[in-house]
């Protein structure tokens, strides 16, 4: 299932720990895909702590507790809950439990989770009742550390697969300030935003979170280009790291992007490459005039003229799917904000029998 309805899945679920309708959940993918801050999402649009346990580091004591005597009653014995689980009182009456790492826990701490995911209880210990629990952990065939689920673990879970999905990606990565040029590179290049083959095992390869780790090196290193080679391919693998640092050198030839914020007749690159760089950097500049906006209590009519040039020049790429694509990452980024611009109407009639998906 693709991000954007793991999305609300996983947010219908962990409204559904608050009102008894909650079923465990459990997110399967190769590493990299983006499964750990899908939950840390959740947390974050709800405003409300995520505990993450990983169970791969566990023995069954460290969730088990440890027992110790009663010091009224010598011949009894009681048990010590384990700070790290979710308790209503330090944490808050709403979270979420995520148990990381599932797949490659041993099979006694497995065992262990049993009745925490179930009956949501260890012993005395009750998990307080607005938690959800989620879990995630890689498939046998991803070259990780993994141990086959038992069947009486997995019953108590309902599983999804989590998919690689550019729009999605694209759509987090405007939000999350990734670099405009590394957006526009895996819109030209979507086959790389994830290349793992686990036959090869690879040390860096291409992923949602490494192509985050490459963002960062070109930061890092953008001012040391003797290093940037090195630093993205670090991240990414050699030949990614090498298309990449072609693809940013090539943009170098981009046309003038002030120009077409101000409305100016500028026409549209030739080349297939500088395209994806054009609306791409576009969009993060249609961003860019929304959040200025906002910040500084600017006109929102500021913003919409910007929209209304960006959407005038889509109108000039020769293949009319180039400019769909950038008024739908456009459309995801702002909002419905961009059906209020006039020359919305005028590019959509533009573009004849092509659809606008979002």
């Amino acid at each position: 299932m693709r991000p954007a309805l793991l999305n609300t899945v996983l947010d219908k679920e962990f409204i559904g720990a608050q009102n008894g309708s909650h079923t465990p959940v459990m997110l399967w993918g190769p590493p990299g895909v983006g499964k750990s801050d899908l939950i840390n999402q959740v947390g974050t649009r709800h405003d409300v702590h995520v505990i993450d346990i990983r169970l791969s580091q566990m023995e069954p004591s460290d969730l088990r507790g440890i027992p110790f005597r009663d010091a009224e009653n010598g011949h009894k014995v009681e048990w010590a809950i384990p700070s790290m689980l979710p308790n209503a009182e330090t944490h808050g009456p709403k979270g979420i439990l995520f148990l990381d790492e599932i797949t490659s826990a041993v099979p006694s701490v497995s065992a262990a989770a049993y009745q925490l995911i179930l009956d949501r209880r260890l012993g005395d210990y009750r998990v307080p009742d607005g938690w959800a629990i989620f879990a995630a952990g890689n498939r046998q065939g991803d070259r990780g550390v993994t141990y086959t689920m038992p069947s009486p673990l997995a019953n108590r879970f309902s599983h999804y697969d989590v998919d690689v999905n550019l729009d999605d990606w694209v759509s987090w990565a405007y939000n999350n300030d990734i670099s405009e040029k590394i957006i526009a590179f895996l819109r030209f290049r979507p086959d790389l935003l994830f290349d793992f083959d686990p036959a090869h095992n690879p040390v860096a390869f291409p992923s949602p979170r490494s192509w985050q780790f490459a963002h960062q090196a070109l930061i890092k290193f953008s001012h040391t280009p003797q290093v940037l080679l090195g630093g993205i391919q670090a991240c990414v693998g050699p030949a990614a790291g090498i298309e990449l640092k072609a693809f940013i050198d090539s943009m170098d030839q981009m046309p003038d992007l002030d120009a077409i914020l101000l409305g100016e007749d500028v026409k549209a690159p030739k080349e297939i490459d500088l395209q994806y760089a054009v609306a791409s950097a576009l969009v993060g500049r249609a961003i860019r005039a929304k959040n200025d906006g906002a910040k500084t209590g600017g006109s929102v009519d500021d913003a919409k003229i910007i929209y209304g040039h960006i959407l005038n020049y889509a109108k000039n790429f020769r293949q009319k799917e180039m400019g769909v694509m950038l008024i739908s990452d456009m459309l995801r980024a702002i909002g419905d904000d961009l059906f209020s611009v006039p020359e919305f109407a005028h590019w959509a009639g533009s573009i004849g029998d092509i659809m606008l998906y979002d």
